[in-house]
């Protein structure tokens, strides 16, 4: 087959009706064979693989097309993989977040994205995808979402290695919505922001006490 340049279209649709038919078996099997790649040392395929699992059960033809997408475009990128070697100027925790917004068609629940790695310019060392609990209403909240993910694993990840190397605080965390940037480091609630669920906040609170800082990065 042709080999591909992405690992799906830019915006997959892929709500249609259910396809009961025999080749589900199959389906199954070559979309755990990609959660495995994509756990190991394939982060580029964790927001493809999530919207392919979500139809394990009965896959329809749109499924199918964006199944045999991922496989082109491993074909087209079977050598590249994750390089870790020693840093040069020490280590520290550094965290990436992201989300969409409403993108799934039938429940217009957003996905929340997040990738950290020990250097600035080193490989991931934990990496996420998943679709969010509850419908966002608006791309600022999705993004204050995702970000409070973020920030669990950010501290998981200082508590798992600080029996192994030094974490400076805060840690860092990049994200590309000044308007969830901005409810974090302003405690004043609008209008526009008070129906955001308390539990989120918790990111003012280690924001205050200086465990994290979040910084403005450009989507590009």
């Amino acid at each position: 087959s042709k080999p591909r340049s992405t690992p799906c279209e830019p915006k997959p649709d892929i709500i249609n009706s259910n396809s009961s038919q025999p080749l589900n078996v199959k389906y199954r099997e070559v979309v755990g064979s990609l959660i495995y790649l994509m756990t190991c040392t394939r982060p580029d395929l964790s927001w493809t693989v999530t919207r392919l699992s979500q139809k394990l059960e009965n896959p329809g033809p749109a499924e199918w097309v964006m199944l045999k997408h991922v496989l082109q475009y491993l074909k087209g990128s079977i050598n590249c993989g994750l390089l870790y070697q020693k840093s040069v100027g020490g280590l520290s925790l550094i965290g990436h977040s992201d989300s969409d917004w409403a993108s799934c068609l039938e429940t217009r629940r957003s996905t929340t994205g997040y990738c950290f790695a020990l250097h600035p310019g080193g490989p991931p060392v934990s990496w996420k995808s998943r679709k969010q609990p509850t419908v966002a209403l608006s791309s600022c909240e999705a993004e204050y979402m995702a970000l409070t993910e973020c920030i669990q694993e950010a501290l998981f990840l200082k508590m798992l290695l600080s029996d192994i190397i030094t974490i400076r605080e805060p840690i860092d965390i990049y994200g590309d919505n000044q308007g969830a940037i901005s409810l974090v480091k302003n405690p004043i609630v609008s209008t526009r922001s008070k129906h955001i669920d308390i539990k989120h906040h918790f990111i003012r609170d280690h924001y205050v006490s200086k465990k994290i800082d979040v910084t403005h990065i450009g989507t590009s």
